[in-house]
């Protein structure tokens, strides 16, 4: 499961071409995706001055390692004009490892599933929107529940009608 999100359009007319190109790259990163969300927004955290954010969440089949994977979406991001610099900046793309099917990872370096996106309505709204009942691995709740209690982002809203197909 990979969350995708950004602010800054960088190459792209806009946040939401950006975020549809990143999808469509992810097969050829070796990330068949299987089912995407729609495109959420929500205002820039801590900074509610900068560009509001957009989000959304794609289930692509767990063909590569975790680590593979991580690296995948990592070598995208450097694609799209991702520079890593101040935490909760904004950015052109940012794509987080979610999930990885039940795996249970406490790092060093790849933590699964994700330690703050359950938390995150900007990433369980679009999650739940495609796989409601998916259930947390460690804390056993539904994308649906989750979605419902994340104090994180609650001003998030999906943009534009269901999307159909991967």
């Amino acid at each position: 499961m990979v969350g995708l999100g950004g602010n800054l359009p960088g190459a792209f007319d806009s946040c939401e071409d950006l975020l549809e190109a990143a999808l469509a790259r992810l097969p050829a990163a070796g990330l068949p995706v299987l089912a995407r969300s729609r495109l959420w927004r929500s205002a820039a955290w801590p900074d509610a001055t900068a560009p509001a954010f957009h989000n959304a969440v794609a289930l692509a089949a767990p063909v590569l390692s975790p680590d593979a994977a991580l690296a995948a979406l990592q070598e995208v991001e450097a694609a799209f004009g991702r520079r890593r610099g101040e935490p909760n900046a904004p950015r052109t793309l940012d794509l987080d490892l979610i999930a990885h099917g039940r795996e249970v990872r406490a790092g060093p370096g790849l933590i699964l599933p994700h330690p703050r996106a359950h938390e995150r309505l900007f990433v369980m709204g679009p999650l739940a929107e495609i796989a409601p009942g998916w259930r947390h691995p460690t804390l056993g709740l539904t994308a649906r529940d989750l979605a419902d209690q994340a104090p994180v982002g609650r001003d998030a809203t999906p943009v534009g009608p269901p999307s159909e197909g991967p």
